[in-house]
């Protein structure tokens, strides 16, 4: 069982920066492999970035690449998005969620998920 709780959300003028982070509880975070999503009002959640348990792979939605980084670190059970340049359609809640498995960017093969947080990006 994991349990995921982020931060880091808010609202940022365009072009600014924020840092998501998502804690993990339990004692095999770094068996888990993690993806951020989000969802945009009235939209499908999508998928954002996804990192293997180890860190040493990374996936990214082509909206966001070269924009965002997504990492980890496994001696504190959690996993972080840096958003750079971001864009008023970046608007959206973003989760983080948890498989035991390989990185993927399938929601439905996520087993965990946290409760999301907010991240507004003005004009």
């Amino acid at each position: 069982q994991v349990q995921l709780v982020e931060s880091g959300g808010g609202l940022v003028q365009a072009g600014g920066s924020l840092r998501l982070s998502c804690a993990a509880s339990g004692r095999t975070f770094s068996s888990y492999a993690m993806g951020w999503f989000r969802q945009a009002p009235g939209k499908e959640r999508e998928f954002v970035a996804a990192i293997s348990w180890s860190g040493g792979n990374t996936y990214y939605a082509d909206s966001v690449k070269g924009r965002f980084t997504i990492s980890r670190d496994n001696a504190k059970n959690t996993v972080y998005l840096k958003m750079n340049s971001l864009k008023p359609e970046d608007t959206a809640v973003y989760y983080c969620a948890a498989r035991f498995g390989r990185a993927m960017g399938v929601i439905s093969e996520y087993d965990y998920w946290g409760q999301g947080t907010q991240v507004t990006v003005s004009s």
